[in-house]
């Protein structure tokens, strides 16, 4: 798959700035009704869907770090804003690694206070994040505890599902000979608990590297 060049750089900056102005204010209404809030990276073409055979490349010098300040900011004037419901709430930055342009600022309470705590594979190896990898931003990303997680793909035995839900009889085979094939790579497969499921295990293939901080 090619890579599509990034061009205009002063656009760019332009548009991490009106996606700051977007994000920055935690609407305490939207969480009192929903219970949860996200902000993630809007920021075109980093943003922007893969069409065809190409794919915009990952944020990366100035850019990326612009990105993370926004990030940074976002989550100190949320956390400003959760501290006034005097009630525990959970707030963090998924910081992805590899997948930069995947992370986002988390917040939720009440029935979604718990609800992140299993997104991502915690290994019992823990590892610590490295300050001096964030440049002018080392000191903000030192301030905060930092949990090391697996950044991971995720499928289970009904992915590929029945023959009579493809086009062509084809693409039904490509697809389960493709399945596969990505079965022999290395990968955490999970039984599922729940016996009355048509899900009987999942398997999670590791791409990188997610930082979570609070």
């Amino acid at each position: 798959m090619k890579t599509k060049k990034i061009r205009g750089f002063n656009q760019v900056l332009h548009q991490i700035q009106e996606w700051r102005s977007q994000i920055i204010d935690l609407d305490l209404d939207v969480i009192r009704s929903n219970q949860r809030d996200y902000a993630k990276i809007w920021v075109p073409p980093y943003s922007n869907l893969s069409l065809g055979n190409s794919t915009y490349p990952e944020p990366k010098g100035q850019a990326r770090k612009e990105i993370l300040k926004v990030l940074l900011d976002t989550y100190d004037s949320w956390k400003t804003t959760l501290d006034t419901l005097d009630e525990p709430y959970y707030l963090k930055i998924w910081l992805y690694d590899q997948r930069f342009s995947q992370s986002q600022v988390v917040c939720g309470i009440n029935s979604f206070l718990d609800f992140y705590e299993s997104t991502f594979h915690k290994p019992e190896d823990q590892k610590k994040i490295d300050p001096t990898n964030y440049g002018k931003l080392s000191n903000r990303i030192q301030s905060l505890e930092w949990e090391y997680a697996w950044d991971e793909e995720h499928f289970d035995d009904t992915t590929i599902g029945e023959i009579d839900e493809y086009a062509t009889e084809k693409d039904f085979y490509e697809t389960r000979r493709w399945f596969k094939e990505r079965l022999k790579k290395p990968h955490r497969k999970i039984k599922n608990p729940d016996p009355d499921s048509d899900i009987k295990e999942y398997y999670s293939f590791r791409l990188g590297t997610v930082w979570i901080g609070g």
